[in-house]
């Protein structure tokens, strides 16, 4: 096993059914007696088929139709974490859309059970911890975020630590949103905030000046504006940065562009992420094997980016101390 491959990582940017792979969707989709469209696939390969970002996020809606109880939840929950512990990480934080277990009649507290059962048993099989983030969609607008927070507030589980925005980063403004991260945040509910990812620099200044965020998901774009980054190592808001789905997306044509060793150099506080990596064909382990092999980075800026992860993780101080013990032993 390889330097890298034995390292503890940690991932903050993860959205549940964007974990999810076709042979499961497939597979879940049979069990719930649904058909999926074939334009869902490309005819290479057998991946989700999607072009632009928009294309993606109607491929990431198509996919997440399939999951009806909580018996797919917790089978996708489990089988992520799994996948993850055997790669070497040792905390998850993933994202979930309420929204999403409404649309299909669900409902959020059921889907909150079939998450948390699969925790529970990735943790006990393989000392994986993860711990979960309710996100709104951003194209939906503000009063459907405002809905979400509220029920998110009004419900909470020992699981549930911080709300996010995810969704298209180009409708509406994050001060559109300032009432919804105001329940979370009243509810103690840390927060983050999708930014500066399709969207320029811009979008990242709107959004720590106007949203209680201590972490930004994304924000490579940030590195457009050197008077941003600067404000962004000297407050220490975290970057939850995800190479893969950048060069996915078309952000950047290589590795070698990407900004993840400038934003490091400029004092910048970022962790590694795999954010969809169904679609991306990434994985937590691919994306610290990139940081090492195209990005030049050595395998103690590694750990460093872990210890990040683990201090910057909504989670309580003791959970925080004991995942730090782990990185120490190295396991």
């Amino acid at each position: 096993m390889s330097t890298v491959d034995s390292l503890p990582k940690a991932e903050l940017h993860c959205h549940i059914e964007g974990a999810m792979a076709p042979a499961l969707a497939h597979a879940i989709a049979k069990r719930n007696d649904l058909t999926l469209p074939a334009s869902l696939f490309s005819e290479q390969g057998g991946g989700y088929a999607w072009r632009t970002f928009n294309e993606f996020l109607m491929a990431y809606d198509g996919a997440a139709g399939v999951m009806r109880t909580t018996e797919d939840y917790a089978e996708l929950m489990y089988g992520y974490l799994a996948a993850c512990a055997a790669e070497g990480a040792i905390y998850v934080e993933m994202f979930i859309s309420p929204d999403h277990a409404i649309d299909i009649g669900l409902g959020y507290a059921a889907q909150l059970s079939g998450i948390a059962a699969g925790i529970d048993r990735a943790q006990t099989e393989f000392g994986i911890v993860s711990r979960l983030v309710p996100v709104c969609r951003r194209h939906l607008g503000p009063d459907k975020a405002l809905a979400t927070a509220k029920l998110v507030a009004a419900e909470p589980h020992p699981y549930v630590v911080g709300f996010g925005m995810a969704g298209d980063e180009l409708r509406h403004t994050p001060a559109d949103f300032a009432p919804a991260f105001r329940v979370a945040d009243n509810a103690g509910l840390a927060c983050t905030v999708h930014a500066g990812e399709v969207d320029g620099p811009k979008s990242v200044r709107d959004a720590i000046d106007a949203l209680p965020v201590t972490r930004i998901g994304h924000g490579v774009r940030s590195i457009e504006d050197p008077a941003l980054v600067a404000e962004l190592a000297r407050r220490g808001i975290v970057l939850e940065v995800c190479p893969g789905s950048n060069l996915a997306l078309g952000l950047y044509p290589d590795a070698v562009s990407h900004p993840l060793r400038r934003l490091l150099d400029a004092g910048c506080r970022v962790t590694l992420n795999s954010d969809d990596p169904a679609f991306f064909a990434t994985s937590i382990g691919n994306e610290y094997a990139m940081a090492s092999a195209q990005m030049g980075l050595s395998a103690q800026e590694l750990l460093t980016i872990t210890r990040t992860a683990i201090d910057a993780a909504f989670i309580d101080d003791g959970t925080r101390r004991a995942l730090h013990a782990r990185i120490e032993r190295g396991s």
